[in-house]
């Protein structure tokens, strides 16, 4: 072993140990971290699609470090604008002051956004946002004199955050269960994504199944409905289950036609994710609520924010301070994060970025498409540059979880350079926009060999 690799092996180790001594990771079980289970690997720097440890190993960011990573890791033009920003104003609150960072950044979301969405409220990041949305569906209401709406309608197998309110509104069990007794109690309607297709059904026909369901149970409970929130097109935290935008289309007649607001949780499908700029565009809808996050700096500072429609925003104007939203964030609007903001929005002018990405999600799915073949894949599915390969057992039921089979996958990917984190036993690819066609080819052969590798023995 050469004296740099050795030193930076050593390197490695202390930060490794001097994180476990001191830090508690998100969405973890720490005991595998001190083991060889799930080993922790510090991170020195990023550049592109790739990230490097201290020991020059490079690492395939095939997830976009949990989906916020649009255009690269260390983008020179993102990481200018924040510079240029720090050397002028790096914060000052957003009540009773404002800054050109969040006032130009609110224009053109506004301008990008669907037709009637006229107001910007920032937040910090994903869930918070959900947590906006929520609260000022719920006050709207009552500062109209509707006291009845005080309940949520959300999907089944749907996630929005963990924070109570945003869990509140959430079904998946691995985060909900524990906090049970906390949270809201929603109306749950089926999803209607294409994984629950009949057979011989198509995904539009699917999605009428699910907006019948949805139907049915605003009938019963319209009166007292706030808000439906949902995951345009993905349910991104649920397994990647895609579904057809005429859902989109028949939950937005249907929250018309009950006096609900319709919530659209774009907050890991937005910025040209599914296609189109934002996923509501491949339904020709336009929410009441769009949450925004991840992507919105292009993954390099927290920020947030919640478009809402003019009519929405009216209802809080009054003399009264009790009808005014009083929700704050210490660092709602932060101009660093606004400036990246702005960056990601330059990109977006300057560049062809949703043409580049149809070109490259259809190489995507050719490289994937072989996939379908291997025992124990039971679905290759894709929307935009999101792709999923699901492993289950015959007729579509889970695998044995007692074989660890996503972590399997994942400990085989890492090895050979390639970040796969799978949600249980579904496996994704969630590239940085800037990927090209070599980084795609390994991508696909390293999922393959690690699909082999931890399905081996079941």
């Amino acid at each position: 072993m050469g004296a740099s690799v050795a030193k930076g092996f050593a390197i490695a180790a202390e930060w490794r140990t001097r994180d476990l001594r001191s830090v508690w990771h998100p969405c973890t079980q720490m005991r595998e971290h001190q083991s060889d289970l799930l080993p922790l690997i510090p991170i020195r720097r990023g550049e592109g699609i790739w990230l490097e440890d201290y020991n020059g190993k490079r690492y395939l960011d095939a997830i976009s470090s949990w989906w916020t990573n649009l255009f690269g890791h260390a983008h020179p033009k993102i990481a200018e604008a924040i510079a240029q920003q720090a050397g002028q104003l790096e914060h000052v609150l957003l009540a009773g002051f404002s800054h050109a960072p969040a006032i130009e950044l609110a224009e053109r979301l506004l301008a990008r956004a669907p037709k009637g969405l006229s107001k910007v409220f920032y937040a910090d990041n994903g869930s918070s946002a959900i947590e906006v949305a929520l609260k000022m569906s719920f006050h709207s209401h009552r500062n109209q004199g509707d006291m009845q709406r005080h309940r949520f309608v959300t999907l089944s197998n749907s996630y929005h955050g963990e924070t109570l309110g945003a869990l509140g509104v959430s079904d998946i069990p691995l985060y909900r269960r524990t906090y049970a007794p906390l949270l809201l109690q929603p109306m749950f309607a089926p999803s209607p994504d294409t994984w629950h297709a009949l057979p011989g059904e198509s995904g539009q026909a699917c999605a009428e199944r699910a907006a019948l369901a949805l139907d049915e149970l605003l009938q019963k409970h319209g009166q007292e409905t706030c808000a439906l929130i949902l995951e345009p097109l993905i349910q991104c935290a649920g397994g990647m289950r895609m579904y057809h935008p005429h859902y989109l289309r028949r939950a937005r007649q249907l929250c018309d036609h009950h006096g609900v607001h319709l919530i659209a949780d774009e907050i890991a499908v937005g910025f040209g994710r599914t296609g189109s700029f934002y996923a509501c565009e491949q339904a020709a809808i336009r929410p009441d609520l769009m949450c925004l996050s991840k992507g919105l700096t292009g993954g390099a500072l927290p920020l947030a924010a919640v478009l809402c429609t003019q009519a929405l925003y009216d209802a809080f104007l009054d003399d009264s301070r009790e009808r005014a939203f009083l929700h704050s964030h210490s660092y709602t609007g932060n101009p660093l994060a606004c400036a990246a903001a702005l960056a990601v929005q330059d990109i977006f002018d300057s560049e062809p970025v949703l043409q580049q990405n149809k070109t490259t999600a259809e190489r995507m799915a050719v490289l994937a498409a072989p996939l379908v073949e291997l025992p124990w894949v039971a679905d290759v599915r894709q929307t935009g540059m999101v792709l999923a390969i699901e492993l289950a057992a015959e007729c579509r039921r889970p695998l044995n979880a007692a074989h660890r089979t996503g972590l399997r996958a994942y400990q085989h990917a890492i090895s050979q350079g390639v970040v796969l984190r799978p949600l249980g036993d579904v496996l994704y690819w969630m590239p940085p926009y800037c990927i090209d066609a070599d980084a795609l080819e390994r991508l696909a052969n390293v999922t393959r060999d690690a699909i082999i590798v931890a399905t081996n023995g079941l």
